[in-house]
């Protein structure tokens, strides 16, 4: 028998519709799925946590990250369509940074759960 499973079956009717009343939206559920799916991987997760401390151009951040400008462009667009980032073209420059708040605050509390293992 598994422990970490009811030895009963029974549903507390008035406590499972109070917490679907709470649930959030489907769409909401799914925009939130996205962005955990955008930092889900080590090397956008260095990308965000560098623009955490300064606006880059696309240059600086290959070589933060020992990788090719074409490959960091291709996760810095996919940040960006994730709205987790967002650029503006100075010259012949382009410089990112982090869309808002919201993000840093994100990289960091993950940062800080995974530190408390």
């Amino acid at each position: 028998m598994e422990k970490d499973l009811c030895r009963v079956s029974c549903v507390n009717r008035p406590l499972m519709e109070q917490v679907l009343k709470a649930l959030p939206d489907e769409p909401l559920l799914r925009g939130a799925a996205e962005i955990f799916k955008m930092l889900a991987d080590p090397n956008r997760l260095r990308l965000l946590h560098a623009l955490t401390q300064e606006e880059l151009c696309v240059c600086d951040l290959a070589a933060l990250v020992d990788t090719s400008a074409s490959a960091v462009s291709h996760q810095l667009r996919l940040l960006r369509t994730a709205r987790l980032v967002k650029y503006r073209r100075e010259g012949k420059m382009v410089y990112y940074q982090l869309d808002d708040e919201h993000v840093a605050h994100l990289l960091q509390e993950g940062l800080r759960h995974a530190a408390e293992g």
